[in-house]
């Protein structure tokens, strides 16, 4: 692991948040009915999780891209579900904005909105051969998971 920085992690960061800051204008209706029944050990460890995994990513030049190599296509992976996220957020700004457009699957993946950035920074942690990245995002993994999981079957009853 070598300190320094990231601008693979800034340009993740920045396809994160862009989003994020649309959808505060953008919630599904009945999204604060839902927050309130969010279990207290889930939000800690997503937002533990949210502000490790947005340093870690920063402060590794590990995530730089570097030479092609076999570790290469953990990159691009990882980038890939990102894009994913970003067509995820397309089809949800173009839908009606309910609780069940945010918690449906894309492409396949559950609760798309939080699996696939975990999956997305996991690899990434992968291709920069970092395990404290990767302890990050499991935290991040179960808390922010965890949440989606539950809102999801309280608005699908399953």
């Amino acid at each position: 692991m070598h300190f320094g920085f990231s601008y693979v992690g800034l340009i993740y960061l920045i396809m994160l948040m862009a989003p994020n800051i649309l959808w505060i204008k953008n919630q599904p209706r009945d999204y604060e009915k839902y927050v309130a029944n969010e279990k207290r050990i889930l939000v800690i460890l997503e937002r533990t999780g949210e502000v490790l995994v947005s340093c870690l990513v920063l402060i590794f030049s590990d995530f730089n891209v570097k030479p092609w190599s076999g570790q290469s296509w953990w990159l691009v992976l990882s980038f890939l579900l990102m894009l994913c996220y970003e067509l995820y957020w397309l089809r949800y700004f173009r839908s009606e904005k309910t609780m069940g457009d945010f918690y449906n699957s894309f492409l396949g993946v559950p609760v798309a909105g939080a699996t696939l950035p975990v999956a997305a920074f996991c690899l990434l942690a992968v291709y920069g051969k970092n395990p404290v990245l990767m302890a990050a995002v499991v935290i991040l993994g179960i808390g922010h998971i965890g949440i989606h999981l539950m809102h999801r079957k309280e608005v699908t009853g399953e």
